[in-house]
């Protein structure tokens, strides 16, 4: 029996599996708010107390950079050690894989209704796959094709932390501002739930346009602007230009990115956008700007034009790719 987790900065996904149900299968699964506890230690022993069950060993995909089994999670004040929490639960083994290594590892259990397809292309079936996930923050990492045995490999990456890189004469004002309050300007600070407010306060203060009362009056209410910026975006009933203006800045810039990845891996495989965003706003993904975006890099534009690019919908698929490799292990 396996304890499998997502630990993300705003949820935590826990979840019971069985060798002979495998990782699409859950016996059991709680959601926490990661921000209301200290360590992932006491998320896990809240979850382990609820249930009746025998756990032998446990996998965990964490956002941060997996080192030596042990990592400092990205956006929350935790410190993952997989001996530490070995010894804390009593169990086996854990081990600690990337949260995005692990959405990865996911994106090969999806079935075609669980996709949504941005660009057809023309996938080649032992090409390089990118994953690109913009939630809390923006994570990134690709699967390459081991030759020998005929299976895809997860790896991890920091990509969203790389510095962006500005696309258009307002894209270079952007930047401009931002280096002004940001010692690094990665693109997770422009394409992730951290970034959307950073876009909206840049056409905000910049007067690009107006600030709706009633909008004032939903962002000063919410724990978290994101969500509420993009539904007004997307909201044909009510006129909010200052939030069209951020959502496709962030819709030009992720398709920007997704193709930087692609080419750096050769992504022929596709390209797959997962995280919490995506689903969410895909009626700005089907516009024009974002496959635009994409293509627009220079002579390999016809390249481009053939990866294959889908929308993960399954919320679930980082958990079932965590489960699947602690399963395999």
């Amino acid at each position: 029996m396996l304890l499998a987790g997502d630990i993300g900065g705003t949820k935590t996904k826990l979840a019971i599996f069985s060798e002979d149900k495998g990782p699409r299968d859950p016996l059991v699964e709680e959601t926490f708010r990661s921000k209301d506890y200290p360590s992932l230690e006491a998320i896990a022993r809240t979850f382990l107390d609820q249930i009746d069950m025998e756990i032998d060993r446990a996998s965990f995909g964490v956002a941060g950079p997996v080192i030596n089994n042990r990592v400092e999670v990205t956006n929350l004040p935790w410190t993952v050690d997989a001996e530490n929490m070995r010894q804390a639960l009593e169990l086996s083994s854990v081990q600690v894989l990337n949260d995005l290594a692990s959405t990865a590892n996911g994106v090969l259990l999806l079935e075609p209704d669980e996709l949504h397809t941005l660009q057809e292309g023309k996938r080649d079936p032992t090409g390089s796959i990118a994953v690109v996930a913009p939630g809390t923050g923006l994570g990134e990492a690709f699967l390459t094709y081991d030759q020998d045995d005929g299976r895809y490999r997860p790896h991890a990456s920091e990509g969203g932390h790389t510095d962006f890189g500005p696309m258009t004469p307002r894209q270079i004002q952007l930047l401009r501002y931002l280096w002004a309050r940001h010692e690094h300007v990665s693109y997770e600070l422009v394409c992730s739930g951290i970034g959307i407010p950073n876009l909206y306060e840049y056409y905000r203060s910049g007067g690009y346009a107006e600030e709706p009362a009633w909008l004032a009056e939903g962002l000063a209410e919410a724990e978290d602007p994101t969500p509420v910026i993009a539904s007004a975006a997307l909201d044909d009933g009510r006129d909010c230009e200052l939030c069209r203006l951020t959502l496709n800045t962030f819709v030009s810039i992720l398709g920007a990115e997704a193709g930087n990845l692609a080419l750096k891996v050769m992504a022929t495989g596709g390209v797959f956008l997962a995280g919490g965003i995506p689903p969410h706003i895909l009626p700005a993904l089907e516009q024009e700007r974002f496959l635009e975006a994409f293509h627009s890099k220079g002579r390999h534009m016809d390249l481009m034009a053939r990866v294959p690019v889908h929308v993960v919908l399954k919320p679930e698929v980082a958990l079932m790719g965590v489960a699947r490799y602690g399963l395999e292990l």
